[in-house]
């Protein structure tokens, strides 16, 4: 198993964004079934008008290789930690990144990461 804590984070050079929703834990392990990520996300979801909506796994080249959405507020859990499994990783591919989005803000430009997959 791999377990990434705040390992570091890719900005932008643009101005930081209002609300984006903080990453603040990634654990990734491999299955028979490729990859399961947990993910742990804080984010000042106000109901169904903001939220943090997705998280995506992608290559440090930004091809992205899984998705998960979420589909409601997490208003009174915060933070809170999804899942995502059978997430196919060319072999080739040792670290990716995480990224998430917001209903407001979209696709955050900061990613977490890289997290190492041995």
């Amino acid at each position: 198993m791999v377990r990434a804590l705040f390992l570091s984070f890719t900005l932008s050079a643009t101005a930081a964004k209002a609300d984006p929703a903080a990453i603040i834990d990634v654990m990734a392990e491999r299955g028979e079934t490729g990859w399961r990520f947990a993910v742990t996300l804080r984010h000042g979801d106000t109901g169904w008008d903001d939220y943090a909506d997705g998280w995506r796994i992608e290559t440090l080249s930004g091809e992205v290789l899984g998705t998960r959405e979420l589909l409601h507020p997490h208003v009174e859990e915060q933070p809170f930690t999804r899942s995502l499994s059978g997430v196919a990783i060319p072999a080739e591919v040792t670290e990716v990144m995480i990224r998430a989005r917001t209903t407001v803000e979209g696709w955050d430009r900061a990613s977490f990461g890289p997290v190492l997959l041995d």
